[in-house]
């Protein structure tokens, strides 16, 4: 019998670096009380965010679209001793369960949850940031993406999730599919912006890297 995808997700689940006891918490109430509980970016993609934090050691980072918290814990991972994370989650009824790990993780000093709209939020934020995470609604990634880069650090990177859109992008999006049309334009833009360079990491669900030039 040959070997799928899944038989390679399982090994590196296993292989990879255990997570800790609240994030593990965390998953599992998600999983058992929220809707739609497949958002969770999980063991894997959250390890890759930490690490990726850990390696850029920024003062500032952005993340719009919290949903429960688990991928901005993640990345708080990596802040400076002065470090803030900003994270945007416009659904009201998640700040209960988003504020209660984030206080399990003892990171109540380093995250900031805005709760609201990002195209709203973004604007209000006087910062720089040297890391943006981007896992918020489809429709608006373009625009969240020139938000996002008038805040962006020189050398600094952006990640964006979702940018395979389960296959989707590979083929013209069906009549009223707007979420698949924006990723499209999204990654089109992406790799044609002169101001930076990228790459699609076909991890998951699709995972995009960009850094400022």
């Amino acid at each position: 019998m040959g070997l799928g995808l899944k038989d390679f997700e399982d090994y590196a689940e296993r292989i990879t670096t255990d997570e800790t006891g609240f994030l593990y918490q965390l998953a599992r109430e998600t999983n058992i009380k929220v809707l739609r509980p497949r958002m969770l970016c999980g063991k894997l993609q959250g390890k890759l965010l930490q690490i990726i934090s850990h390696m850029i050691k920024p003062d500032r980072i952005l993340e719009l679209g919290t949903y429960t918290g688990y991928s901005a814990i993640c990345l708080a991972q990596g802040l400076t001793g002065k470090g803030l994370l900003h994270t945007i989650e416009k659904n009201p009824e998640l700040d209960d369960i988003i504020r209660k790990y984030i206080a399990k993780a003892g990171l109540k000093d380093k995250i900031i949850l805005h709760i609201g709209e990002a195209l709203d939020v973004i604007p209000s934020l006087d910062e720089v940031f040297e890391l943006v995470y981007i896992d918020a609604d489809k429709e608006n990634y373009p625009e969240y993406y020139e938000m996002a880069m008038g805040k962006l650090a020189k050398g600094g990177v952006i990640i964006a999730d979702n940018v395979l859109w389960s296959g989707k992008v590979l083929k013209e999006p069906e009549k009223g599919d707007n979420e698949t049309r924006a990723i499209i334009e999204f990654n089109n833009f992406v790799a044609a912006d002169p101001r930076t360079e990228n790459l699609l990491l076909p991890f998951r669900d699709g995972l995009m890297m960009i850094r400022k030039k």
